[in-house]
């Protein structure tokens, strides 16, 4: 685990690593609200969380593969699973046929409001906002505002000139 200059961490942050490839970094100046909840497993790449970056109360960040960005603001309830049970075998458990990582992505300078789940294979382009409550299963492209069940974008930030 790395953990960068000046993070704070309020009571009750979890912050655990399972296998042994399975890296947790922290950039500088990192804010952990209370009750944030980060697991890294799968044996891959890892959870990177980038310099400046606030993460809310009560957010969860597990599985592997996963980058959030610099200046990032993640609120409250939030969850950002990059991994997804294995299902394809009718005549197994689920719970004994493994798991799959694709990985999740947000760029830096994204705000994901309170309650967001992000799925595992989804990147949030730079500078995105994903309104409260969205689910987000697909690809938001840099500079967009997506809401909804599933998510979907509803605008872009950038000048009309700029699209």
């Amino acid at each position: 685990m790395q953990i960068g200059d000046k993070v704070s961490m309020d009571r009750d942050v979890r912050i655990r690593s399972v296998g042994p490839k399975d890296k947790i970094k922290i950039g500088d100046s990192v804010s952990f609200d209370r009750g944030v909840d980060i697991k890294a497993h799968g044996n891959q790449n890892g959870i990177e969380i980038g310099d400046r970056t606030y993460i809310g109360p009560y957010t969860c960040l597990s599985g592997a593969k996963l980058k959030i960005g610099k200046d990032c603001l993640i609120a409250s309830h939030s969850s950002i699973y990059s991994n997804n049970h294995i299902f394809s075998n009718v005549g197994q458990n689920i719970n004994q046929q493994g798991n799959s990582y694709e990985g999740i992505t947000i760029e830096d300078n994204c705000w994901l409001g309170t309650g967001v789940k992000v799925m595992d294979g989804v990147t949030i382009g730079e500078g995105s906002i994903i309104g409260a409550g969205a689910i987000v299963t697909k690809n938001i492209p840099p500079y967009s505002i997506a809401v909804g069940v599933p998510a979907k974008v509803i605008s872009s930030r950038r000048e009309p000139a700029e699209v």
